[in-house]
């Protein structure tokens, strides 16, 4: 990764994290969009804490880097960017920016980015929020206002990810057959109509071609490959000449 990328990652910073296992859900979900640096302002319960390694999953290097600080002012002194997490206003005018927005100022700013986040059950303070530049606020449903730690921290990496060249892992691509030709498409269709006449299914006869028209349109709709078709004909055949196996 370029220097100028590398540089661009923003700074994690947990305010007052109450719970060991926040932590570690949180570095988990840095790491799996590949941002390394954490910084934890007063965490409740100090630090190191033997909950956040399990629950990191094993993105120790993120736990065993994290600096510890006593404030937000000092964990956030090297940063020219400082953005607040936050779903309420707090009676403070910023900037409001959604983790999209902030993360394609991000990539392009120069100097140092941080995010803050603030304790489990409060959030920010006004005070932590007055000494940020700007406000990040996620568009989520008013009635249920509710995102952990972890959620809010992976929303803002992944948000990143999307916008730097950080190797990651790309979902794998199914190597998709091409449809069948016509010709097998209507002996699967032939097939269905022959097990359903013998059935007694199209009835009554005034209404056979409506029947078949609506079976046509729902068996030409999935856009059946080669390899479907024939394993679908195999069923049908088992179902009209079944052979029990002991």
């Amino acid at each position: 990764m370029s220097d100028a990328l590398t540089g661009a990652k923003p700074v994690i910073v947990l305010v007052r994290p109450q719970l060991g296992e926040n932590i570690g859900k949180a570095a988990r979900a840095m790491l799996n969009f590949g941002l390394t640096e954490l910084r934890l302002v007063a965490p409740r319960d100090g630090w190191p804490n033997p909950d956040a390694g399990p629950s990191a999953a094993g993105a120790d290097a993120v736990l065993d880097q994290a600096q510890i600080y006593g404030t937000l002012a000092e964990a956030v002194a090297d940063c020219a960017h400082v953005y607040a997490t936050t779903v309420r206003k707090r009676g403070v005018t910023k900037p409001v920016v959604t983790p999209e927005e902030a993360v394609r100022a991000i990539h392009v700013a120069p100097g140092r980015s941080a995010v803050v986040f603030g304790p489990e059950r409060s959030g920010l303070e006004t005070e932590e929020v007055a000494l940020c530049r700007t406000i990040l606020t996620v568009p989520i449903n008013p009635d249920f206002a509710s995102l952990n730690l972890a959620q809010a921290v992976i929303l803002v990496a992944y948000e990143w990810s999307k916008g730097s060249d950080a190797e990651l892992v790309q979902p794998t691509e199914e190597e998709l057959l091409p449809p069948a030709p016509q010709e097998e498409l209507e002996g699967m269709i032939a097939q269905f109509e022959a097990l359903l006449e013998r059935a007694g299914y199209f009835f009554p006869p005034d209404r056979a071609p409506a029947t078949r028209r609506t079976l046509r349109n729902l068996l030409t709709k999935p856009g059946w490959n080669h390899l479907e078709v024939r394993t679908l004909r195999g069923v049908l055949s088992s179902l009209a000449d079944p052979h029990p196996r002991d």
